[in-house]
């Protein structure tokens, strides 16, 4: 039995909003945040609270958010009749991470410490910020003393470490597969 294959663009409906925040530190590359904010958009992600002197690349990020430098405290949000991803900016990462905790979001850190846990086997909760590293340097100490949970993902070979977009990539799916309604 043969049946025809036809390309289509699927938009799964959310039932809710999903209560989910990344919070990037300075990233050393526009490339990996505007590939961070795609990402988003595609999850149904509602916010991103990017550090540092950030920028997101339109041609990468495609719908996701407009077009343009977004200033400090300020935001960018997508055209269309679908709600989009907002960008906010700020200087640094900790205090972003205070406000969060202020406002009851559960801090959860992508990276590879001593106590981290594998996310394979981590339960996020619905209202959770993303905490995002520097593709170097990772997330500070500072603010890894104010994160709930430090998850990382697994790696079988070299290096160390992935992209930190494909990484915040796999941890948004994650979260949405835990999540898939919102």
């Amino acid at each position: 039995m043969s049946f025809e294959q036809l390309r289509h663009k699927p938009l799964v409906s959310l039932e809710r909003p999903r209560e989910l925040v990344i919070a990037c530190a300075p990233l050393r590359s526009n490339v990996n945040l505007s590939r961070i904010a795609r990402a988003a958009g595609c999850m149904g992600v509602r916010k991103l609270i990017a550090c540092g002197a950030a920028k997101v690349i339109q041609k990468i990020a495609r719908n996701s958010v407009y077009e343009g430098d977004v200033e400090e405290g300020g935001a960018a949000i997508a055209d269309g009749d679908e709600p989009g991803l907002e960008i906010a900016v700020h200087r640094t990462l900790a205090p972003v991470l205070r406000d969060l905790r202020t406002d009851g979001y559960r801090l959860v850190a992508l990276e590879q410490t001593t106590n981290s846990r594998s996310i394979f086997d981590f339960r996020f909760e619905r209202r959770t910020a993303l905490v995002v590293g520097n593709e170097r340097s990772g997330i500070d100490e500072e603010s890894l003393r104010l994160v709930h949970d430090v998850v990382e993902i697994p790696m079988y070979g070299l290096p160390y470490a992935l992209n930190v977009g494909t990484a915040t990539s796999m941890a948004l799916y994650e979260y949405c597969r835990q999540f898939p309604n919102g």
